[in-house]
């Protein structure tokens, strides 16, 4: 797979499995690999072709959130060089730690899944850079800002920005070749803001990497900010009127398609204060 420069040594990748979008960014001190793919063998084909770029040594791993797709290829990396850093939010390296397993588990259970055995030769990873609010990243003639907007896709997403080449790496906050996933760790009442927190590191010129998909600019950071928030509010009024959780999907309409928001909208209901929800006299 070919990278595209999409600014001053920032270049992208777009892998088939999972249409991952994986970013290196480059300066004097070498290049940073912006999450590593769902596997051993799919991170060795990533560092084959960051090899290929001919940009420089690998010398710091960023995993934008917990999930196998963009950090089990971590390993890969490690091959490389065994002392390398890899840098994630704590919350992240506390949920990769307790997912793993389940991840490899699933995979063990479909043995028709193409995939199955290269994840399960994958030996997990866990970043050892870890940080809470903000870090930077120093690579001599640029820094790269390390920041958690907030709960979003996960609990533990951080979104990459280099400022001076006006470019915000946002991890699954922002996808561009599927709706946004709202999985069972999803936090999708504290999205929005997470989000608003996102378009406050972009200008009208930003150039914004999803986790999935091609790039994008600020104006569909704005519309998908948008519609998540349609699916939180139009949750938090569903369970104030009362509306049972069952018949959330049906009693209102939504910015997706139903089938893509029942666990959306059950983490709404569940994340809900009691004091927004109008429970059933007992």
């Amino acid at each position: 797979m070919t990278f595209t420069e999409i600014a001053d040594r920032v270049w992208v990748t777009r892998r088939p499995w999972f249409d991952v979008t994986t970013t290196v960014v480059g300066g004097e001190r070498g290049l940073v690999v912006v999450d590593t793919h769902g596997s051993a063998a799919a991170g060795r084909a990533l560092a084959d072709d960051v090899r290929a770029l001919g940009a420089g040594e690998v010398v710091a791993v960023v995993n934008t959130h917990w999930h196998f797709d963009h950090t089990f290829g971590n390993q890969a990396f490690r091959e490389l060089r065994a002392d390398l850093p890899i840098h994630a939010h704590e919350e992240a390296v506390a949920e990769l730690e307790r997912g793993a397993a389940a991840v490899q588990e699933r995979y063990a259970a479909d043995p028709a899944d193409p995939h199955r055995d290269d994840v399960l030769a994958t030996t997990v990873v866990v970043p050892d850079q870890t940080f809470s609010s903000a870090r930077v990243l120093d690579l001599g003639d640029r820094a790269l800002e390390l920041v958690h907007p907030g709960r979003g896709h996960t609990a533990g997403d951080l979104v990459l920005r280099v400022p001076d080449a006006d470019v915000l790496v946002a991890g699954d906050l922002v996808e561009s070749s599927a709706p946004p996933s709202f999985g069972e760790d999803s936090w999708p009442m504290e999205w929005p803001l997470s989000l608003d927190i996102v378009l406050g590191l972009t200008t009208s010129a930003s150039v914004v990497v999803p986790g999935h998909g091609p790039v994008v600019d600020r104006e569909a950071v704005e519309e998908q900010r948008n519609q998540i928030g349609i699916v939180a509010e139009t949750a938090r009024d569903l369970a104030s009127r009362g509306v049972p959780l069952a018949d959330a999907l049906d009693a209102a309409e939504w910015p997706w398609p139903r089938e893509h928001l029942a666990t959306a909208v059950a983490r709404a209901y569940a994340h809900l204060p009691r004091s927004q929800r109008r429970l059933p006299l007992i």
